[in-house]
């Protein structure tokens, strides 16, 4: 399998840390984009782009629009914007593709391949709601970092990898990052 991540300029950059470690170590390919917004958070949350960049396969900047997965040649089974800041969420919705991440988002949805889109935004006014909406017609899943407790999470990993689990779930990638609820 085959994914890009992308991570945007909304706070939860751990999401993504854990999503792409769950990937490198199940044998997924990641194709990494990093935003300069999600540059400034990651120097904030974790220290820089350091780790994500070592845990991806191929790392890619935000203007590289010439890069394969621009494109919809370019074979691949799933994006995942993981935090989806949003003003990415709204360029989507309205068709803007200023970038590689929402140029590559937007070929994903042309090409009605799964897209996933993980806001990390609170609270959300009527359009943010209204772009989400949107882009869940068009076919992407919205699924919101809103992780669960009755797993009974002891660390923020544990918490991050819940949502980097439920990804994989969406993906129907086997994982066992979550203990699952009635599982004892």
């Amino acid at each position: 399998m085959r994914i890009i991540v992308a991570v945007t300029g909304a706070s939860g950059t751990i999401y993504a840390v854990r999503l792409l470690k769950a990937c490198r170590d199940l044998g997924i390919e990641t194709h990494l984009i990093v935003t300069e917004a999600a540059e400034k958070v990651a120097a904030h949350e974790i220290g820089g782009t350091a780790k994500l960049r070592e845990l991806a396969d191929q790392c890619y900047g935000p203007d590289e629009l010439e890069a394969p997965i621009a494109s919809g040649s370019f074979k691949v089974d799933a994006m995942v914007v993981v935090p989806a800041s949003m003003k990415t969420v709204g360029a989507l919705a309205n068709g803007y593709v200023p970038n590689l991440v929402t140029r590559a988002a937007d070929v994903h949805l042309k090409e009605r391949r799964p897209l996933i889109l993980v806001p990390r935004e609170t609270p959300l006014h009527a359009v943010h709601l209204e772009n989400m909406a949107r882009l869940s017609r068009l076919g992407a899943v919205i699924l919101p970092a809103m992780p669960a407790f009755y797993h009974r999470p002891e660390t923020v990993d544990e918490v991050a990898d819940f949502i980097a689990g439920k990804i994989l779930d969406q993906l129907n990638v086997p994982n066992r990052l979550y203990r699952r609820w009635g599982s004892g």
